[in-house]
């Protein structure tokens, strides 16, 4: 069964939204390295709506000379919405229940599934056991701004997690990786 794996960054103050603003300072080829590998061991993405908004906006004029722009533009991706009617950029709308959406890719064939960002989505998918890793990209910023739907710490499901690696860069950057208890 393929694996779902959010993949999500994160600042000190617990914001995950607009990371474009504030992440890139923390980056460097062994971090970049590691993003590839992630993209590359999966073989499609599962986003929510804004998610999927900001990326078609920008990705498909991305390139890039190490394969990974192709990756992402070519790979299918699955968006979770209920008011999304039209997609683009190699995307088709979840039908239905999500959870069983989501189920239902798992039982597909395939690599792992990565998820980016943190929102709603992942709340069905820790609730309905559907999650298998969280990483959290940990930067070492205090972005100081935002309001409860900017943070990992708004409303979401409850699980407890286990850490099963950590990565340590110069930077300061630690990628956390967790998995549900329960597995």
């Amino acid at each position: 069964m393929r694996k779902v794996i959010n993949s999500t960054y994160m600042s000190l103050d617990g914001v995950v939204t607009n990371p474009q603003e504030w992440t890139f300072q923390f980056r460097d080829d062994t971090a970049n390295q590691f993003a590839f590998e992630q993209l590359m061991g999966s073989d499609a993405l599962l986003l929510g709506r804004r998610t999927y908004e900001v990326f078609a906006a920008v990705w498909p004029t991305m390139k890039d000379e190490g394969g990974f722009a192709d990756k992402m533009n070519r790979m299918p991706k699955h968006v979770a919405s209920r008011t999304l009617k039209e997609t683009t950029w190699n995307a088709t709308v979840i039908d239905g229940d999500l959870a069983e959406g989501v189920d239902r890719l798992k039982r597909a064939p395939g690599k792992d599934i990565l998820q980016y960002g943190y929102g709603p989505v992942t709340g069905v998918l820790i609730e309905h056991g559907l999650l298998d890793e969280l990483r959290l990209w940990l930067h070492p910023i205090l972005v100081g701004k935002g309001n409860v739907d900017d943070l990992l710490i708004g409303p979401r499901a409850a699980s407890s997690l286990h850490l099963v690696d950590l990565k340590r860069y110069d930077s300061g950057l630690l990628i956390l990786t967790y998995q549900p208890v329960s597995r």
